[in-house]
């Protein structure tokens, strides 16, 4: 369901741009009325047989297949969601998972948290201050592969969930143009990323521009995905949480569709890549007492996370 604000907010929207008017049909197509309240074909991830579950955000099938050399089985599987609060919300929601520990890159773990209402071993938010690159206006590959392993070493007998960002928005080595922390906007429609701007048509920058950018980002986390599959013992799952459109026509309403909205359940969108790798011995996996919960992070702090990485209400 929607707040007002945001039904006024989308009405706005579709007023500016009727592809944003043209997006709302088609979730209320991929969403069946809001029978469903999440791509109910997709994995379950919890349930699966892993030690080491590694996501790359918006990371998609076709894109991982053409770039990586990673050891291990590759397959196609469907997300829950395409989004990063869907995905969440469907796989983790009102669930008791002390047997887990989260290690996380993305806000949105801590900003869904009431929603959710899932309860880990550990969260281990590496976005706060001493992971967050203020330059990049992200946490890079390597911080969050090095929070990976303290977790690995830290909680032996646990499963490790290691959320990277990577390749999601922003570009840590792209085309400048790409990569403004906000764009100039005159109203509260405006979103700070990419995917708006070229759903608006108010960005200059080609479709094979925008696709050297997005997977230089895959790029940039793939070598410390390699150097991570080649030190954890067990079996590591390397998979992300949904896709991405890069101008690609939508369905049943063909609008070129850009970013990764929610609800929307494209092969774009939701065909994610699940690598399975064997190293040694599985890990004994067992349940434990939730470490205490560390402390709040400030309103303000979280938003300003959010809109880097170009999520804006």
């Amino acid at each position: 369901m929607y707040s007002l604000s945001q039904v006024r907010r989308g009405v706005r929207r579709g007023l500016s741009n009727p592809s944003f008017f043209g997006r709302e049909l088609n979730r209320l197509y991929h969403r069946r009325l809001y029978q469903r309240p999440y791509n109910t074909d997709g994995v379950d991830v919890v349930a699966e047989d892993w030690d080491t579950l590694l996501v790359l955000d918006a990371c998609r099938y076709d894109m991982f297949e053409r770039l990586h050399d990673l050891p291990g089985r590759l397959e196609r599987r469907e997300s829950r969601g395409s989004h990063t609060s869907e995905f969440l919300i469907a796989n983790f929601g009102g669930r008791t998972l002390r047997d887990t520990v989260y290690v996380t890159a993305s806000p949105q773990l801590y900003n869904w948290r009431d929603e959710m209402d899932a309860e880990f071993h550990a969260v281990v938010d590496v976005w706060r201050e001493a992971g967050w690159d203020d330059e990049h206006g992200t946490v890079t590959p390597e911080t969050m592969a090095d929070h990976v392993r303290r977790a690995v070493e830290e909680y032996p007998e646990k499963r490790i969930v290691g959320h990277f960002l990577q390749p999601h928005y922003p570009f840590i080595d792209g085309d400048d143009r790409l990569n403004a922390r906000t764009f100039d906007g005159d109203d509260e429609t405006e979103s700070p990323d990419v995917w708006a701007q070229l759903m608006r048509g108010r960005l200059d920058a080609s479709t094979d521009a925008v696709w050297r950018a997005y997977l230089r980002n895959l790029n940039a986390v793939l070598p410390e995905i390699a150097a991570l599959l080649d030190e954890l013992g067990g079996r590591t799952v390397v998979t992300s949480d949904h896709g991405n459109m890069v101008g690609e026509r939508a369905a049943p309403v063909p609008i070129r569709e850009w970013g990764h909205p929610p609800g929307m359940y494209t092969d774009q969108l939701v065909t994610v890549p699940w690598l399975v790798h064997e190293n040694g011995p599985r890990r004994k996996i067992t349940e434990g007492e939730p470490d205490a919960a560390p402390d709040a992070v400030a309103d303000d702090v979280v938003e300003d996370r959010l809109r880097q990485l170009g999520y804006a209400d």
